[in-house]
């Protein structure tokens, strides 16, 4: 019986790595030991950052909020507050949009806002 050797089999299992290492510097891309480490590393890089973007994409979202917010003479927290008590659902995402896009609707919002927290301090 011919002994089958295992070389078409161990070249196309490195070819997917090469494959998939495109791109990364100096040996990482083309040594087959540093490759698979880096590849390693960049799938849990990965898996990580996605679950990391969602956080990052919500603090940027409040820091334009705010920003917008205290232009209108308002701290976010005032302003997310006085919406809440005005049972207005905008997600961050949209705020953070209207803030950047048409001042006009987020300066309507922060009236709104604004209001909504007047009516709650009751006159001494």
């Amino acid at each position: 019986m011919v002994r089958i050797k295992g070389g078409v089999t161990t070249r196309r299992r490195k070819k997917k790595l090469f494959r998939l290492t495109k791109g990364y510097r100096m040996g990482k891309k083309h040594l087959y030991r540093h490759a698979t480490e880096q590849l390693d590393k960049g799938l849990q890089y990965a898996y990580r950052d996605r679950r990391r973007k969602k956080r990052d994409f919500r603090s940027l979202w409040i820091i334009r909020i705010n920003a917008a917010s205290r232009l209108n003479g308002m701290s976010y927290s005032q302003f997310i507050s006085g919406l809440r008590k005005a049972k207005v659902q905008i997600n961050r995402k949209i705020l953070a949009d209207l803030a950047v896009n048409d001042t006009n609707a987020f300066s309507q919002l922060v009236a709104i806002a604004l209001e909504a927290n007047k009516k709650e301090i009751p006159e001494a």
